[in-house]
């Protein structure tokens, strides 16, 4: 019984447990497999990037507080971000990577940067 590549069909020779008949076919099968979970996970990481990018920019220029529709308006995704840290005094920050915000209650957010996680990363 002849044994045929995985990707491509032609006919495998050599060793008998043998599934591709070169790298080329072998990467092909693979990457055609994971291309799904492969593409989600891109996805995410480029939305977490421009999040960062974006209070990076804006920490940058020396702002602190900014309001959410300024973020909105520079397609800032709110339900992206790498972890919440919760103070002692119950204010919650969204961070992306080491850039990160509270809400302040008024539609505004304060801006801040986590020196910690430089130190960690």
């Amino acid at each position: 019984m002849e044994k045929k590549c995985l990707d491509c069909g032609d006919i495998l020779r050599g060793r008998t447990d043998k599934k591709f008949c070169s790298d080329q076919c072998r990467n092909n099968y693979n990457n055609r497999l994971n291309r799904d979970s492969n593409n989600f996970v891109r996805n995410v990481h480029g939305l977490l990037r421009k999040n960062r990018r974006i209070l990076s920019d804006l920490y940058s220029e020396g702002k602190m507080k900014v309001h959410k529709d300024a973020l909105f308006a520079l397609g800032y995704n709110f339900s992206f971000f790498t972890h919440i840290i919760e103070t002692s005094h119950g204010q919650k920050y969204h961070y992306c990577f080491e850039y990160g915000y509270r809400e302040t209650g008024d539609d505004f957010l304060e801006l801040s940067q986590n020196s910690q996680y430089l130190e960690y990363h």
